[in-house]
């Protein structure tokens, strides 16, 4: 009492001295920084709680007003009266002064008396906390949407009754968050076992990452040992099973005073040398210690005659272990809140489970599409015509680097890749016709004269790109409507330009049926194939169908080029990443035979995801082994999953 007389006297000194600085330091709030400013002018993490939370509960309409000023770092005290007030920087010397009371000004005043308050960023973090149960009632929908966000990063027991205290909520969005989020602090902080497990079950099948993380600390546990095991022990575990080693089992005992040390070998035999006259130790003959039981008898003998120290040879551990039982007990929640919290785990773990096998489907099916678009005009050069291509990746990346300069010219992203995809088209059907008049025409029907000579086109085309782009990666942007992803939960999606792609590949498999079935083009290229001598014979041109039908698969290469550089780098030796996989995925499915290579993207793209998922540390040794598993399908299949029947297979 005598303390705030004083206080109030040196104060009425000063503001007959200053009248400038006139403010009321009877004021509840002023009263009540005075009351904490020891603890606040410290500024510690370890003990501004208690002062922040006076704040936070006090009731007082300025306490939102002091923190908010406080965390902006704009409260200032004057070290010679103990007042607090809010201030705004003049110069370096001068500063504003308001009253934290009312918030009117004071005036202006040098800053010699007053030391400004720096919350560091762990203090200003629990002053935001505090802050909460003042924003949640905010008119601002922005506002109330950063309270829970704070909430949600640092939730704490007074925030579950500033969420039920809080007015009823407008925002749709907000509403659905604030619901939840009550229920989340519910499990970690409500007051009745009832309640928690109410929210428990509410969210039985929930796949939220914030559920999971509230539900695990309930269930921890604590290994425990006794006699017997209590009713309510979450499990019992066996010493010498996975879960609970010997040695740990009895580190337990020992640690509870319930067993001697064990004892270590080199020191049992170092205490049997030690105290052997030659011929026995203890009385024991020396001739009868060679097994390990007679030894521990010695020593034991030694112990009881205080010639060593006491300590559990193994037969004794081992008795030690069967007469104790050891067991888990839960130490994160009540039992009963526990095991609704275990149940609600093993259901969502059991759900999490379904959701991977189905994410990892996706993904297969997304890296099917993307071979599968990859490989279906190697499906036409290989397959149809038999030419072994070796420069197949090259027009993938011919296409992806045609994006790449149509982009240059036309900076609107949709409108580039609409313009990209023809001309993509059109620029690798021309390489493809000019390749084949130059190269192929003269080696059909001598496989590996094409093979070589391929081989040397693409080195030569990739080095024309180094030439042309550099080194360098270049971006293909895709379009903004094909940023982010298509979101079924928290474990499952997909992205956008993946079901672009997916989309692409099942046009262009529609495409080719219609070409192959229902067009001259495509009736001609299948009596060249079948029979080139009869088709000639019939008025067809072999050599005019074959150079469009190898334009046609390199120009379908040059499209996926396209969607692959939305997916993927661009680099000049983009196409050596796929040209693999498409050979494979041609083979696998059956040659000639645009259902088989259907399939054997798929086959492919999920086997490959298979053995990434099974090994996900390594890439490499993921594609090696699918390359063996390929080699033995073959093995089995050699004419692949659909094989082509007539004269087209004996070809």
């Amino acid at each position: 009492m005598w303390l705030w007389l004083s206080r109030l006297s040196v104060c009425f000194g000063l503001l007959v001295a200053h009248p400038a600085m006139a403010q009321d330091p009877g004021a509840p709030i002023q009263m009540l920084l005075q009351e904490q400013g020891e603890v606040i002018a410290k500024s510690s993490r370890r003990t501004i709680g208690p002062a922040i939370d006076a704040l936070a509960n006090s009731g007082f309409a300025e306490a939102q007003t002091v923190l908010e000023r406080w965390q902006d770092k704009a409260m200032w005290v004057n070290e010679e009266t103990g007042l607090f007030v809010f201030a705004e920087e003049i110069d370096r010397d001068t500063i504003r002064i308001f009253d934290p009371a009312d918030g009117s000004e004071i005036g202006v005043v040098p800053d010699d008396d007053y030391k400004q308050l720096k919350p560091n960023s762990g203090i200003r973090g629990m002053i935001a906390a505090a802050l909460v149960q003042f924003q949640l009632g905010d008119p601002d929908a922005t506002v109330r949407a950063t309270a829970l966000d704070a909430i949600e990063r640092d939730p704490e027991p007074a925030h579950l009754m500033a969420l039920r205290a809080a007015g009823e909520e407008t925002d749709p969005a907000l509403l659905v968050r604030k619901a939840r989020l009550e229920r989340l602090l519910t499990i970690r902080f409500g007051a009745s076992e009832d309640a928690r497990i109410e929210a428990i079950q509410s969210f039985a099948g929930d796949l939220g990452v914030d559920v999971r993380a509230a539900l695990n600390p309930l269930v921890n546990t604590s290994l425990r040992v006794a006699e017997a095991a209590p009713e309510d022990a979450a499990r019992v575990l066996a010493p010498g099973s996975e879960a609970l080693p010997k040695d740990q089992a009895y580190d337990l005992l020992v640690s509870e005073a319930l067993a001697p040390p064990p004892l270590a070998p080199d020191a049992k035999r170092q205490a049997l040398i030690d105290n052997s006259d030659g011929s026995a130790v203890a009385g024991i003959a020396v001739a009868s210690l060679d097994t390990e039981a007679a030894r521990d008898l010695a020593y034991a003998a030694l112990v009881e005659q205080g010639l060593a120290e006491p300590a559990a040879t193994g037969l004794e551990i081992e008795t030690a272990l069967e007469r104790f039982v050891f067991f888990e007990i839960y130490t994160g929640a009540p039992v009963a809140v526990a095991l609704a919290a275990q149940e609600a785990l093993d259901a969502i773990e059991a759900k999490v489970a379904l959701n991977q096998a189905a994410d990892l489907a996706l993904d297969a099916i997304s890296l099917a599409s993307i071979y599968f678009l990859a490989a279906i005009g190697l499906a036409i050069t290989f397959g149809v015509m038999g030419v072994i291509n070796m420069a197949h990746g090259e027009f993938i990346m011919m296409g992806a680097y045609t994006g790449f300069v149509v982009q240059q010219v036309v900076p609107d992203y949709t409108l580039s890749i609409i313009l990209a995809i023809p001309i993509a088209f059109a620029v690798t059907f021309a390489a493809g016709v000019a390749m084949e008049r130059l190269v192929i025409r003269w080696l059909y029907h001598r496989p590996l004269e094409t093979l070589l000579a391929t081989f040397g086109v693409s080195i030569a085309l990739q080095q024309i790109a180094k030439n042309i782009f550099g080194t360098q990666a270049r971006p293909l942007t895709s379009p903004g409507w094909l940023d982010g992803s298509l979101v079924f939960n928290d474990i499952v999606s997909i992205s956008y330009i993946r079901i672009a792609i997916f989309v692409l590949a099942i046009l262009f498999l529609l495409l080719f049926l219609f070409v192959m079935n229902r067009t001259r083009l495509g009736l001609e290229v299948r009596a060249v194939t079948q029979n080139p001598r009869m088709a000639a014979s019939m008025g067809i041109n072999p050599d005019k169908i074959n150079m469009l039908t190898f334009g046609l698969g390199s120009g379908i290469a040059g499209i996926a080029g396209v969607a692959i550089g939305l997916y993927a780098k661009v680099t000049s030796e983009m196409g050596a990443d796929y040209i693999v996989q498409s050979f494979m995925t041609v083979v696998v499915g059956g040659v000639g035979n645009i259902w088989g290579t259907l399939l054997g993207a798929t086959l492919v793209g999920t086997l490959q995801k298979g053995i990434e998922w099974l090994n996900p540390s390594n890439t490499l040794a993921a594609q090696t082994y699918m390359i063996l598993f390929i080699i033995l399908f073959i093995q089995v299949r050699p004419r692949g999953i659909i094989a082509l029947k007539g004269r087209a297979a004996d070809a």
